[in-house]
């Protein structure tokens, strides 16, 4: 490019940017300027294709403390008259004389996913690919292998296998190098969501697994040795002192979520169940029961608070 074309265009104000900017200003809008005139949105727009060419001519410039540091010596030069507006030769003071700026540009104007995908100048890498799967509440805690079968738009289906690490949470995302699309500069990544089915029993909070256990009235007045299911396919037993009230949360040490040498807790959360009938000598019993504990009102708290 002419040293005369070069200094007659300011690349700050045809990336709108202030020359006072910093670089990640300038990459920032750099890239807002190219999604909007990327040649997918513009359609054969001519204009839009022009203004998206000095655009990336502009950021090659910019984007590049050398290439940028010459640009604003050159242009200081020319606005204060010590080099003449020729030809490619430039007699008289600066320090330009003979020079060419062709290299500022280097190849031109670079299509907007070279930068915004990494690529930057040259080749660029092919494009990265999403997918997701499902898998059981049981392998999100384990860890389990699997299939993938990709059908990219236009290409040809394969397989990928990777392995899901224990512990891993509804909705993350891992990242499976080099496994997206192919490029000049290698493939892209592969980034795969994981979806993760609800359990009927277990959930889970952070590395603690949690559960409710129905337990009978008796049980939780009286008091009782429970045998409860765990995730592992074995039973534990948990002692439920007398008296234990619904919604009490027993903890069951090092039967959550295991992570390296680490492990969670299984936290079992009491719900006390009464029968929907209740007659003949049950009925009776529960009665004589009522009768015997007529003095205990469990609202009494309540109400001194309420009225407090």
């Amino acid at each position: 490019m002419a040293a005369k074309d070069l200094y007659e265009k300011d690349l700050y104000s045809i990336l709108g940017v202030k020359k006072s900017d910093d670089a990640a200003a300038v990459k920032k809008q750099y890239r807002k300027l190219a999604r909007e005139l990327h040649p997918d949105k513009t359609k054969g727009d001519k204009k839009l294709e022009e203004k998206f060419k000095s655009v990336s001519e502009a950021y090659e410039v910019l984007s590049d403390d050398k290439k940028r540091a010459e640009y604003d010596e050159m242009r200081e030069a020319f606005k204060g008259g010590r080099i003449p507006q020729g030809g490619p030769n430039f007699g008289g003071g600066g320090g330009f004389q003979g020079a060419d700026f062709s290299d500022l540009f280097g190849g031109g104007s670079q299509d907007i996913f070279g930068t915004i995908f990494g690529a930057g100048h040259g080749p660029r890498r092919g494009q990265d690919l999403a997918a997701a799967t499902t898998i059981s509440f049981r392998d999100s805690i384990y860890g389990t292998e699997l299939d993938l079968k990709l059908a990219p738009q236009g290409g040809k289906a394969n397989s990928v296998t990777t392995r899901i690490p224990g512990g891993i949470n509804d909705g993350a995302k891992i990242k499976l190098k080099g496994r997206g699309g192919k490029g000049p500069a290698g493939p892209g990544d592969l980034f795969v969501t994981v979806n993760v089915v609800k359990h009927p029993v277990f959930s889970r909070n952070e590395s603690n697994l949690l559960m409710t256990l129905p337990v009978t009235f008796t049980e939780a007045a009286l008091g009782a040795d429970i045998k409860v299911p765990t995730l592992d396919g074995d039973e534990v037993t948990v002692r439920i002192a007398p008296g234990t009230p619904s919604g009490r949360t027993l903890r069951v040490k090092g039967r959550g979520v295991k992570k390296g040498s680490t492990a969670g807790d299984l936290m079992i959360t009491l719900e006390v169940k009464v029968p929907q009938r209740v007659d003949g000598a049950a009925k009776k019993a529960v009665e004589a029961f009522a009768d015997a504990t007529k003095d205990f009102n469990p609202r009494e708290e309540l109400l001194k608070k309420a009225n407090s």
